[in-house]
C-alpha cells in the first residue's frame, strides 16, 4: 500500500519538482538549518518502533549498540545523487540488503560524523577529502538493536571507489529526487522472528530500497522536504 502523502506537503503532492530544488546545494542549506523539532529531542519520533511499536520497548533500559551511517548526497549540478550500497550475500547479518555505507562507532572516532566517513572508506574506499559533512538527523532506533546516527554530507564529483569485496558487492546511486518524493515511498510489511514487521520500501529500477535504509531516507524527507 502506497504512504499517504503529507496534507501539506506541496512536494509530495503537485508533480514534477525543479530540478534546483535537489541540488546539493540546496541540501546542504536544508541540511544546516533543519526546522521542527531539535535533533536531541526528535529522537524519539524516529526509527522502527513508529512502524512496531511491540517489538521494540525504549522504556526498559534496552542495551542498544552506536553506530553511524554516512548519507552522501553527490554534488551532480542540479540533480543530487545518493549513494547506496549492496551488500554481500555471504555477510552475517542483513546480507544481500541496501544500505548506506557505515557501521559502528568506535572509541578512537570521537564522533559520529568521523565514524561515518571512517566507515565509507573502509567499505566503498570514498576518500574522506571528497566529503563535507553537513548535518545529522535525528538518532534511528532499530528493531535489531541498534542506535543509529545518520550522517548527512556532500560529496564531490572526482572520486573513484574501491569496493571491500567482504562487505560490499555493488555501489549505485539514485536520485534525490525519487527518494524524496512521497509518492515512491510504501508501506509493506513481512514476519520477523514470529512477529509481523512493517516498514518502508522504496522500489527503483531492479531493486528495492527497504527496511532501516528507507526508513532513515523518509526521515531526511520528513526533516528536510516535507
Amino acid at each position: 500500500m502506497s504512504e499517504t502523502t503529507h496534507p501539506s506537503s506541496k512536494l509530495a503532492s503537485s508533480g514534477p519538482f525543479p530540478a534546483s530544488l535537489f541540488s546539493a546545494a540546496e541540501f546542504r542549506r536544508r541540511a544546516m538549518n533543519q526546522s521542527g523539532s531539535p535533533i536531541e529531542t526528535a529522537a524519539r519520533e524516529h526509527g522502527d518502533h513508529l512502524l512496531n511499536p511491540a517489538l521494540v520497548d525504549f522504556a526498559q533500559g534496552l542495551k542498544l549498540k552506536d553506530a553511524a551511517v554516512l548519507v552522501p548526497v553527490v554534488d551532480d549540478g542540479q540533480e543530487a545523487k545518493v549513494i547506496l550500497t549492496q551488500r554481500t550475500a555471504t555477510l552475517r547479518k542483513h546480507s544481500g540488503q541496501i544500505a548506506f555505507p557505515g557501521g559502528g562507532i568506535d572509541e578512537d572516532d570521537g564522533s559520529a560524523e568521523r565514524a561515518a566517513v571512517r566507515e565509507a572508506e573502509e567499505e566503498i574506499g570514498l576518500a574522506p577529502h571528497f566529503v563535507e559533512t553537513v548535518g545529522r538527523l535525528p538518532t534511528y532506533f532499530t528493531t535489531t538493536g541498534f542506535r543509529i546516527t545518520p550522517v548527512l554530507a556532500v560529496v564531490k564529483r572526482g572520486f573513484e571507489l574501491r569496493l571491500n569485496p567482504t562487505e560490499v558487492d555493488e555501489v549505485f546511486e539514485v536520485p534525490l529526487s525519487f527518494l524524496m518524493n512521497a509518492a515512491n515511498h510504501e508501506r509493506s510489511a513481512r514476519l520477523f522472528e514470529g512477529h509481523e514487521r512493517h516498514f518502508y520500501v522504496m522500489p527503483y529500477e531492479e531493486r528495492n530500497i527497504w527496511g532501516v535504509t528507507a526508513g532513515i531516507l523518509r526521515t531526511l524527507y520528513e526533516r528536510l522536504y516535507a
